[in-house]
């Protein structure tokens, strides 16, 4: 074992030892401030020649809890110092001599985690929303698909495309490849015809679309052997299969650089967003692909491969993700953004300047199983069809880039609907007749909020999705909304609030961090850690923003600046 594992092994023993004398005390200063205070009553009350001595006694004993009580707390102070000394992760809320009163009664951790690191993460916001999607699979009829440029992030905007319309593909072959570097190859999800190339604003490529083959013919790969393979040799399947595409880059989550070698890579087993899919439901019967997965990440870092689980159910998380081996396992307890797997390397291993680190979803990993398990691209995406209008909130099983209007006709509510691609704090607005992200595994259904309410910042009686104490929301943790887009309100002046420091769980000022977007103050930024987070990781912020600023896109235009720089 290295020094530091010693070092963190000797801390974290005598943290545990110096924690239970903290609770312990944290009691006893409890007991004998209320003894104290009924003594005095007792006291003033007999009115005896002998209480002025008996006053003095308590106040010494006082005095005397008082001086333990600094020297405890200046103790808490070093230990945390020395803990982030040793690499032990201090984004523990209990990581105190003297925990918190509310600790003492809180919520044990279910006994599934005994034996794990458990990430208590207090700051963030549920917003319950009706239309989750129930756990039934249904299988979808699509007809197109489309494999769409703008959805890689650092790819040029106007790929080198080797396919022509009403050429016939197989799945996994080339359609695209990035002229930035001819190494990255995108394929199709589907084999059938190409249909249509359609472009955009100055000629760029925004989809390139197939109409699919009502059985899928795949293309024969011939994987490198995962245990016997070089690296290089697994980088180079991945980059021509189109395995690839499949995995992010942090920081400024883009596609990966195929020379670069990655800190960690982490998954996260869970999603605390609205209304979210439930990947426990979507592994179901898929141990083996997951394994394989997981085996390839673990070839591609010379780190660790890091698989986030949740710890917020009563129930442990499928032995898919808890069996599964050849990974470190840690669970995190709290409100979204919980299952942001950002938060997760924020309180795991942080984006140090420099350093980079890969990120892969859960269907990704399964895609990669079926890359070197099954020698073929399959493209498989289960989605959720959620939001209250939908009239059957459930699961389809299609591909990736799959046409939304195939997947939601004759599914809806009647009325002005929004479709969103992702959930409501971070998805995209979408027509009928546009197509799913590669990523994409939900589409939310909600009401257009097109109407004005007077006086509604003055008369909150419109129950929604809140976490201002003016509304009674805070008493019922289970009362769930329709929810619609509209904001409440204009754009306002961009005040501090302490509204974001709330919500997001990371040592981090969010907004110091966009005023120093906003003013291109590029140390500044950096310095306040722009390198840790992405869009997803804010959009809680942005929910939660009096001021209705378009925090998002802010953080994405200062990525894209330190992008550029590095």
């Amino acid at each position: 074992m290295c020094k530091v594992c010693y070092l963190c092994s000797d801390f974290t023993q005598a943290y545990k030892s110096m924690h239970s004398i903290g609770r312990i005390f944290n009691r006893l200063l409890l007991s004998l401030t209320f003894i104290t205070l009924f003594s005095l009553h007792l006291s003033a009350q007999g009115g005896s020649s002998d209480s002025s001595v008996y006053v003095i006694s308590i106040l010494i004993i006082i005095g005397a809890l008082i001086l333990v009580s600094s020297i405890l707390t200046l103790s808490e102070n070093l230990i945390q110092i020395e803990a982030k000394k040793s690499g032990v992760d201090t984004g523990k809320k209990d990581i105190s001599i003297i925990p918190s009163f509310s600790n003492l009664w809180k919520d044990p951790d279910p006994a599934y985690t005994d034996g794990y690191d458990v990430v208590h993460l207090d700051k963030g916001h549920d917003i319950q929303l009706n239309g989750k999607a129930e756990p039934k699979l249904i299988e979808a009829h699509v007809k197109r698909f489309a494999v769409r440029p703008p959805d890689y992030r650092g790819i040029s905007p106007i790929p080198k495309v080797v396919v022509e319309v009403g050429q016939d593909v197989m799945a996994g072959d080339i359609l695209f490849y990035d002229k930035k570097d001819d190494r990255v190859k995108f394929v199709s999800p589907v084999s059938g015809e190409v249909v249509e190339i359609r472009r955009g604003e100055k000629r760029a490529i925004t989809d390139v679309i197939i109409l699919a083959d009502k059985k899928i013919r795949y293309k024969k790969l011939e994987p490198p052997s995962i245990k016997e393979g070089s690296r290089e040799e697994i980088v180079h399947f991945l980059l021509e299969s189109g395995g690839w595409t499949l995995i992010n880059e942090r920081p400024y989550d883009m596609l990966p650089d195929p020379d670069v070698i990655p800190q960690n890579i982490f998954i996260s087993t869970f999603d605390s967003a609205p209304l979210a899919p439930d990947n426990d439901f979507i592994v179901q019967g898929k141990k083996d692909l997951f394994q394989v997965g997981v085996d390839v990440l673990a070839r591609l870092t010379e780190g660790k491969v890091y698989l986030g689980l949740s710890a917020n159910g009563e129930d442990a998380p499928n032995p898919v993700f808890t069996e599964v081996q050849n990974a470190v396992k840690r669970f995190y307890r709290g409100p979204h953004p919980s299952g942001n797997v950002g938060v997760q390397i924020h309180h795991t291993a942080p984006i140090r300047p420099g350093k980079r680190v890969w990120t892969v979803d859960v269907q990704g990993v399964l895609a990669l199983g079926e890359l070197f398990y099954k020698s073929r691209y399959h493209a498989e995406r289960i989605v959720a069809l959620t939001g209250a209008c939908v009239d059957d909130p459930v699961y389809f099983k299609t591909m990736a880039g799959a046409n939304l209007a195939d997947i939601t006709d004759g599914k809806l509510k009647d009325g002005n609907n929004r479709i969103i691609a992702g959930d409501v704090l971070t998805g995209r607005k979408v027509s009928k007749d546009d197509f799913l992200q590669a990523s994409c595994d939900q589409i939310t259904v909600i009401k257009e909020g097109d109407y004005f309410e007077m006086f509604g910042w003055l008369l909150p009686i419109s129950p929604r999705p809140s976490i201002s104490k003016s509304f009674p929301n805070f008493l019922f943790s289970d009362l769930s909304f329709d929810g619609d887009t509209n904001t409440h309100g204009e754009k306002r002046a961009f005040v501090v609030t302490g509204q974001y420091e709330q919500v997001l769980p990371m040592n981090i000022y969010p907004q110091h961090l966009i005023k120093a977007i906003m003013t291109a103050d590029y140390e500044m930024m950096e310095g306040l850690g722009i390198h840790e987070l992405t869009e997803e990781d804010i959009a809680l912020c942005e929910f939660t923003c009096t001021s209705k600023m378009p925090l998002q896109k802010i953080l994405r235009d200062g990525l894209n600046m330190m992008h550029e720089q590095s």
